[in-house]
Formats: structure tokens, sequence, C-alpha cells
């Protein structure tokens, strides 16, 4: 992990890149919203731009190949103290995300910032700024 990936709230494995690229073959303009729970569990849900309206209480917490990524104000409390990662695994995706029915989904990784590094990280903007 370099430097600029330590100070990063979000990135993404190579095979999960690789997996974004190729659903947006299908839909050119995709976000990401992390799941808070319920019937997906925690994982980072894929949607096309226009299909999910970003609120004004969801925090975005960076890019990942061009492609932006969300998450609750509420979970963005408790997990800001770490960095997500995600990654691709086998199996079925989220009942409305883009990577169901395509036999491997996203899952969200995390590690813990530590030290002074929580505190270099960049501040976020909330809504879809």
């Amino acid at each position: 992990m370099t430097d600029d990936e330590k100070e990063l709230r979000v990135l993404a494995t190579d095979a999960a890149i690789e997996f974004i690229r190729e659903i947006r073959r299908d839909h050119p303009n995709i976000l990401f919203h992390q799941s808070g729970g319920c019937c997906d569990g925690s994982s980072p849900m894929c949607y096309p731009v226009g299909d999910y309206i970003v609120g004004d209480n969801d925090v975005r917490l960076g890019e990942i190949d061009g492609v932006p990524v969300y998450i609750s104000a509420s979970q963005y409390e408790v997990w800001k103290h770490t960095q997500l990662i995600i990654d691709v695994v086998p199996g079925r995706g989220g009942m409305f995300s883009l990577d169901n029915g395509r036999e491997k989904r996203f899952l969200t990784r995390s590690r813990l910032l530590g030290g002074g590094e929580a505190c270099a990280v960049q501040s976020l903007a909330r809504g879809g700024s």
C-alpha cells in the first residue's frame, strides 16, 4: 500500500476495479453506496446513477476508478476510523445491486486507520457534493 493509498477513505482491489469496468460496459454511469445492513448485510451496493438518490445525510467517501462511493452519515460515524477496501468474492450480489446475477459480488473489507493517519484523511462532503 502506498502512502497516498493510506490516506484514502475508500479504495479497491485490482479484481474489484476489473469488475467495476465489466459492469460499466453495461451501465456506464454507476455509483456505490455502502449498505448499512438488513437484507444485504454490509455489502457495497452498486447502482446506475439516477436509480439511487444520494441523500443530504450521505457522506461521499471518495471515488474508485471514477465511480463515487457514499455511506450514510450514521454509518460513517461508526466506521470513520476505518478505510474501506472494496473487493470481489464468488457469490450473488445484493438484490438491487448491479453485481447481482454475475456469479461474483462486491465485498467490503476494512482497515483500521491508526495514529495520525485518521487525522490526515481529507474532509468529506455530504450529499451529492
